[in-house]
């Protein structure tokens, strides 16, 4: 049995999966990899990972677009040895409903916005109902500063949860009677007038939580969270638009 690898290249493993090392570290740890068996094991852990660590390294002047909002400032080498210390506590569990649980707590870790994960109850095939809820779904569940608007032209509606972070405002969304194909954001709204996105996605064409739907994944809400600059009494309100720019709801802060 392999005993706990000592400190240097060892501890390089979490930041070479990040992708935030520069060219002669990531040189210096491959040679490492190559002779070293504890290494190359953990780099197999993050592998299956790939969206929580692109979105964690997808960072402003990288030249790819997160998917939502991503973190305000470069990970750190210590925040990637946290993102593998969680790995080895749940290396053992590979169900997509403990990945969700693990892209919770690095989102807990990196104490910022993260880009959205599980949307719905539901997993990428479309399968409502077979999983636990997605940690925006948790969140909007314990989340007591709730605001709920109605559009009376467009029938969408909408719930906005906030909650007040050192970083800014942390914000879900819950949406409601809105059918696709649509792609959306969530925008704030300061009190200044400026104009903060919070979070995007994607409605496909059975739409979410329309209460007559045939189909459990269209009767089910869309949850999606993400995190503004602004304090929550600097927000006036949010507002859901279509990327042609079209407002489905406005939801006052």
């Amino acid at each position: 049995m392999m005993g706990s690898p000592g400190p240097s290249e060892h501890e390089t493993v979490g930041a070479y999966a990040l992708g935030i090392l520069d060219d002669a570290e990531a040189t210096a740890f491959e040679a490492h990899l190559a002779t070293c068996e504890w290494c190359a094991q953990q780099l197999d852990e993050l592998a299956g990972m790939e969206p929580m660590l692109a979105a964690l390294a997808d960072l402003p002047g990288s030249g790819t677009p997160a998917i939502g909002e991503s973190l305000s400032a470069k990970p750190s080498p210590r925040l990637a040895e946290k993102l593998v210390d969680e790995v080895a506590e749940k290396r053992k569990v590979r169900s997509r409903r403990n990945f969700f649980a693990l892209a919770a707590s690095v989102a807990l870790i990196a104490g910022g916005p993260l880009a959205v994960w599980a949307a719905t109850s539901g997993d990428d095939s479309g399968n409502s109902g077979n999983m636990a809820m997605g940690p925006a779904q948790a969140a909007f569940n314990v989340m007591t500063d709730k605001t709920s608007a109605t559009d009376p032209s467009t029938h969408v509606s909408a719930t906005v949860a906030i909650e007040k972070k050192d970083w800014g405002t942390h914000a879900v969304l819950q949406l409601k009677n809105v059918k696709g194909p649509l792609k959306c954001s969530l925008i704030a709204v300061g009190k200044n007038g400026e104009r903060e996105t919070v979070t995007s996605w994607a409605v496909p064409n059975w739409g979410y939580g329309i209460a007559n739907a045939k189909t459990e994944e269209a009767r089910n809400p869309l949850y999606v969270h993400g995190g503004a600059a602004f304090t929550p009494n600097e927000i006036d309100h949010f507002e859901v638009m279509t990327f042609n720019g079209k407002k489905l709801v406005q939801v006052d802060a």
